[in-house]
């Protein structure tokens, strides 16, 4: 296989919930690995997930020692009340050698372009930018320097905004989906009374109750049942818009079906289009699931940026299957036949 064509490479960023998962993402292949602090500043608030600055500190030294970038994902809103731990998570990043900063809140960018202007700013999916207006705002005014795409547009909607904003573009191509648009989501708050935009999570920990009953185990939010499995049924942790409800006599996925975003067989149009990265969802997934999802996809890009016939492999399709959500793949918003 000759060596890849610069022009058609793009970065591989793939996710770190915990040091291992950050080891395991870079020597798979990943380009870039994105991680978060142990506090609500990061969109994946659980416990036993998430890195202290030591941790921070190991993650980029072994990172740099091999080529490879760190991001930092400082991707929900401040409290109004008291920003401090969202500059306080800037300052971090800075001083612990992170290479980006993925961002959200249009007052914690002012804050980082004002008081760390070397820090390289990324527009996080949270911050639901659509058009490439938004972005060219968010560059203009903050300087970042690329911008993550929410999962809601199609392939020429993608390829529209690539080439009209001066930012780079990064857009999603495998994990978990979700029935809301990134960084406006209520569902949650309407059961639990947090909402993930500010603390982190769909479905904090403190609502979350699981009841062993005769019909089966009950997973509950906040009291609110939202769905029920058999003793042998595999269980995911339990999220809103992924429960089974009773509708019209029926009882099923009445919102959302577990199902993940899959686009290998997009990738030459992903590249065309402009995009120069490509992410992997699942900060919350294990080191297993990062390392198998990143040897697949490293395999896939390589293919894509080489000289060779690309085709998505079997082989390719039947490891990512096993760490599908419900075992299910789609293309999600990428593809609209019906448009």
């Amino acid at each position: 296989m000759s060596a890849p064509a610069t022009s058609r490479r793009v970065a591989l960023v793939c996710p770190a919930g915990s040091l291992r998962a950050l080891q395991m993402a870079v020597d798979a292949g990943a380009d870039a690995v994105y991680l978060g602090l142990k506090n609500a500043t990061n969109a994946r608030n659980f416990a036993g997930l998430n890195f202290d600055d030591a941790q921070v500190r190991e993650g980029v030294a072994y990172a740099h020692a091999r080529g490879r970038q760190v991001l930092m994902a400082l991707n929900t809103f401040a409290d109004a009340r008291d920003a401090a731990p969202w500059h306080d998570a800037v300052r971090r990043a800075a001083e612990l050698g992170a290479d980006a900063l993925i961002v959200a809140d249009s007052a914690v960018m002012a804050h980082a372009h004002r008081h760390y202007p070397q820090l390289r700013l990324h527009l996080s999916v949270q911050a639901s930018a659509t058009s490439y207006e938004a972005i060219e705002f968010y560059r203009e005014r903050y300087g970042i320097a690329r911008a993550v795409l929410p999962r809601v547009l199609t392939l020429q909607q993608v390829a529209h905004v690539a080439r009209h904003t001066k930012a780079e573009v990064e857009v999603f191509g495998f994990g978990s989906l979700c029935v809301m648009v990134e960084g406006r989501c209520a569902l949650s708050s309407y059961v639990t009374g947090q909402s993930p935009n500010g603390a982190g999570v769909c479905s904090p920990p403190s609502a979350v109750r699981w009841h062993e009953t005769p019909q089966g185990v009950e997973a509950r939010l906040n009291g609110v049942l939202i769905d029920r499995y058999a003793s042998d049924e595999p269980r995911g942790y339990p999220t809103l818009c992924k429960g089974r409800f009773e509708v019209d006599g029926q009882r099923d996925y009445a919102l959302e079906e577990p199902s993940s975003l899959n686009t290998l067989a997009l990738l030459p149009q992903l590249i065309d289009a402009g995009v120069k990265a490509i992410k992997i969802e699942g900060r919350q997934r294990s080191p297993q699931y990062v390392a198998e999802v990143t040897r697949v996809w490293r395999s896939a890009i390589d293919l894509a940026a080489s000289d060779t016939r690309y085709s998505v492999s079997s082989e390719w399709g039947a490891r990512l299957a096993r760490w599908s959500e419900g075992q299910q793949h789609t293309l999600g918003a990428y593809d609209r036949p019906w448009r």
